[in-house]
């Protein structure tokens, strides 16, 4: 089974930079966006028809956040977060949960941490909570570098939103509480792998980078993990995306 998550960071403008060639391609059995910035009157029916099922959860606040999950399969349910930022939808299959997930930045000066923290503390329940009842794939951008490895500046981004100790101890209790990054899981010492680039300062052409996109599975079924890979080589947005192949049916 592949699954490919992307933060398009506005699914409007990556139509016009390949997004649908790319889907296409790959031809994924689900695939996951973040960052749609629509509301559900302004999807273009071509992108409903990408799919057979497909589902979206958009903001209340116009050209902001959202999220979307494209499936070959009809799940057996699908639910969404209860925020008003569009940033979750739940698909429930035969054998596992897919939570598809746009995790709020902490931003600049940090004002948004004490909110990112209750967020963070709330998702982890909740994916303990589905981890009961089957196994459990997670994935979207998460706004988190977990360890120095995983950004080219850690130590000038000490501190800064995406690397600060509150947000890198979340990550390390889910990580305990019995899941598995699935990237570091195969490539447990690849450097300069990262998923997103700042628009200044030509940070992608310089691969200045951050890895903050992630699929992350329940520790029973990592066996079961193929392979994850970063496209780093497609454009269209500040992220790439990223892949997970894994012997789950769907």
């Amino acid at each position: 089974m592949k699954l490919i998550s992307w933060n398009v960071n506005g699914i409007r403008a990556a139509v016009n930079k390949g997004f649908k060639d790319f889907f296409v391609k790959e031809d994924a059995d689900i695939f996951c966006i973040q960052e749609t910035k629509l509301q559900e009157n302004q999807i273009d029916a071509d992108m409903k028809k990408l799919t057979e099922y497909n589902y979206w959860n958009s903001a209340v606040k116009k050209g902001y956040s959202g999220t979307a999950t494209f499936s070959k399969i009809e799940p057996i349910s699908v639910t969404y977060g209860d925020d008003d930022e569009g940033r979750i939808i739940t698909c429930e299959y035969e054998n596992f949960y897919l939570v598809n997930c746009y995790t709020p930045n902490s931003k600049r000066e940090l004002e948004r941490l004490d909110f990112r923290m209750k967020w963070e503390d709330k998702i982890r329940e909740y994916l303990k909570e589905l981890d009961k009842k089957k196994p459990v794939i997670y994935c979207g951008d998460l706004n988190v570098a977990h360890e120095e490895i995983d950004l080219k500046n850690p130590s000038s981004n000490h501190h800064n939103a995406g690397f600060t100790d509150e947000e890198r101890d979340k990550i390390d209790k889910l990580l305990k509480d019995g899941f598995v990054d699935t990237f570091r899981y195969k490539y447990p010492n690849k450097k300069e792998a990262y998923t997103w680039w700042s628009y200044m300062f030509h940070a992608r052409e310089n691969n200045a980078g951050w890895r903050i996109d992630y699929f992350i599975v329940s520790d029973r079924i990592k066996d079961k993990i193929v392979d994850a890979k970063i496209h780093s080589e497609v454009l269209g947005s500040d992220h790439c995306p990223i892949e997970l192949e894994i012997n789950l049916l769907l």
